[in-house]
């Protein structure tokens, strides 16, 4: 037999001290608060090797877990901007790292697009706009409106209308056969008149009436008063 005793037999001031203890204990931690991770801690990315295996046959739940943690580096600790002590690098691997484990997941492009990118720092916006461009050449049927986002921010954030044009461009040569939207097939044409180019925008335009590709007839008459308008402005 064990020596053992009954609780009876323990004193009452031991139960009090112990009591006094715990309470002092969860007084602490709810003023603390849970510890949060300093934005610039963020760990290189795991392998994705190593995430399907752990994943144990559930890879989308995975890459969600994935994005939840990754999001958890914003306004760690004494953080003043978020996500501008990010290392960018290691981002750009985790949101890889995550599109492989579910390339059909929209969570990390719109992260990415409208969080990451729009950071207060031209540096860091181009390395995510880059890395947009990037992704969109895997799957430009359904990316397309990632990069559209990304054509936006170039043109107003980093007023940088050749990659803007650059960006829109590839979207009217690899997205084609997405049913895109009039304002995204004509992307470049509006940066182009941003850019001044307006007698490359007359041809652009001219190229696409004359070619028979718009069938809408309401896009047909959209485009040919751009067209007018483009002609009466370049006239002295």
């Amino acid at each position: 037999m064990r020596d053992e005793r009954a609780l009876a037999v323990v004193p009452r001031w031991l139960w009090l001290l112990l009591g006094a203890s715990l309470l002092i204990q969860v007084f602490l931690q709810s003023r603390a608060g849970p510890p949060r991770p300093l934005a610039s801690d963020l760990p290189p990315a795991p392998r994705v090797a190593a995430l399907r295996l752990a994943s144990l046959g559930e890879p989308q739940a995975a890459a969600r877990l994935a994005m939840l943690y990754l999001q958890a580096f914003d306004l760690g600790g004494a953080n003043t901007a978020p996500y501008r002590n990010l290392d960018y690098g290691r981002l750009i691997d985790w949101l890889r790292t995550i599109i492989a484990l579910d390339p059909r997941s929209e969570y990390p492009f719109f992260s990415a697009a409208r969080i990451y990118a729009e950071v207060q720092d031209p540096a860091r916006m181009r390395r995510m706009l880059d890395f947009l461009y990037q992704e969109f050449l895997e799957d430009p049927q359904r990316r397309w409106p990632w990069l559209a986002h990304a054509t936006l921010l170039a043109k107003h954030r980093l007023h940088d209308l050749p990659l803007a044009r650059s960006y829109a461009a590839a979207i009217d040569r690899l997205a084609a056969g997405a049913n895109l939207p009039l304002w995204a097939r004509h992307m470049e044409l509006f940066v182009l008149e941003d850019m001044n180019e307006l007698q490359a925008a007359k041809i652009m335009l001219g190229g696409l009436l004359e070619s028979g590709a718009i069938k809408d007839p309401n896009e047909a008459r959209f485009l040919k008063h751009r067209l007018e308008e483009l002609e009466s402005r370049a006239r002295p």
